[in-house]
């Protein structure tokens, strides 16, 4: 199956509140990103800021073994010319043959905040996307605001995605930008879209979590026929966060026996975000799915008895899978097996 994780964790994710990433921080996460088999990784935003232009610089003298790099950027500016666009010209400068264009699917975005016309817009996706893809690049279009836009105005949206494809663009990223959807909506709307003629394969999809259920979304989207799935290690971004790539693999790959990482590799998993929750100061999430050091815990007396007889009788999976482990604690609800277990570990 030809699926693409497409992760932005070194540049969505540390928008979130409180993260902060040196170039250090940023070079060491990608080598733990490739070393896991994640297939491509957005390094930053071209000429946001110098750390970034640096990264890119820098990136290229390390021997990837599995990712390639990806650079962000954004469609010209309204009413300025292509060739000297400057972010348009730094992202062809970062040297990366992928690049990910940033542009507006909302009518009410392109009026309110680009404060442009409706056809410049248009214009500026078309111009943008063909004048990088006939300099060698593989373009990754992200249509911001896609879902919100396509409520507001269908028509529009849809021809932003048809614009972007028509001028070159290998994939159109329906971004849920504001986090509103559910995945009802996810599917009702990537099925209109593919009503309209546009194939699956050639979509990708982007949510943030703000309704709590990013990773849900993206789920319905792949059963949709998605295949270009982005997202972020441990679910770091603005605000709630984007889609969780550490949820998305272990389902994906546990659950619908899509494999999306090598058995090996899947083992680094509890690891590797255990390094990035460490790299961005932040304290790794205990309780999250298959990779908090609580997620195979297990505390109630008749839970602990039934496990030391059956251990997959309180949970889904064995959890040396992802490189975790499971553990039986002690309380005032355990019963006589916790304590013989908790002795055992001990080696009393």
């Amino acid at each position: 199956m030809n699926l693409e994780l497409y992760d932005t964790t070194l540049r969505d994710g540390a928008q979130q509140s409180g993260i902060s990433l040196s170039l250090k921080d940023k070079l060491n996460i990608t080598l733990k990103l490739d070393e896991l088999g994640i297939p491509c990784i957005e390094g930053g935003y071209a000429a946001s800021n110098p750390k970034d232009d640096e990264y890119f610089k820098l990136i290229q003298k390390e021997n990837l073994k599995n990712a390639v790099i990806s650079a962000f950027g954004s469609t010209r500016k309204p009413g300025s010319k292509i060739e000297s666009d400057p972010i348009v010209q730094a992202m062809l400068n970062s040297e990366t043959m992928t690049l990910a264009v940033v542009g507006k699917s909302s009518a009410k975005q392109v009026e309110r905040v680009l404060e442009t016309s409706l056809d410049e817009n248009l214009k500026m996706i078309e111009e943008t996307v063909s004048y990088l893809v006939h300099r060698g690049r593989r373009v990754v279009f992200d249509a911001e605001h896609f879902f919100d836009g396509f409520f507001s105005n269908r028509e529009y949206a849809e021809k932003t995605i048809k614009v972007a494809l028509d001028s070159g663009a290998d994939i159109v990223v329906l971004c849920d930008t504001n986090g509103g959807m559910i995945p009802d909506d996810i599917k009702t709307i990537i099925g209109k879209v593919k009503d309209e003629g546009i194939k699956a394969k050639s979509l990708g999809i982007h949510c943030h979590n703000d309704t709590d259920t990013a990773v849900a979304s993206t789920l319905v989207a792949f059963e949709e026929g998605i295949r270009h799935i982005q997202g972020t290690m441990n679910g770091y971004g603005e605000r709630c966060g984007n889609t969780n790539l550490v949820s998305i693999i272990g389902n994906l790959q546990l659950k619908k026996n899509v494999e999306v990482l090598p058995s090996k590799k899947l083992q680094k998993l509890t690891e590797i975000s255990n390094f990035i929750s460490d790299t961005v100061n932040r304290t790794p999430d205990a309780y999250a799915p298959f990779v908090g050091s609580k997620a195979f815990t297990h505390k109630g007396g008749m839970h602990a008895s039934a496990v030391n007889k059956y251990v997959d009788s309180y949970q889904h999976m064995d959890p040396s899978i992802v490189g975790n482990k499971s553990n039986i604690t002690v309380s005032e609800l355990a019963g006589r097996s916790n304590i013989i277990s908790r002795l055992k570990d001990l080696k009393i």
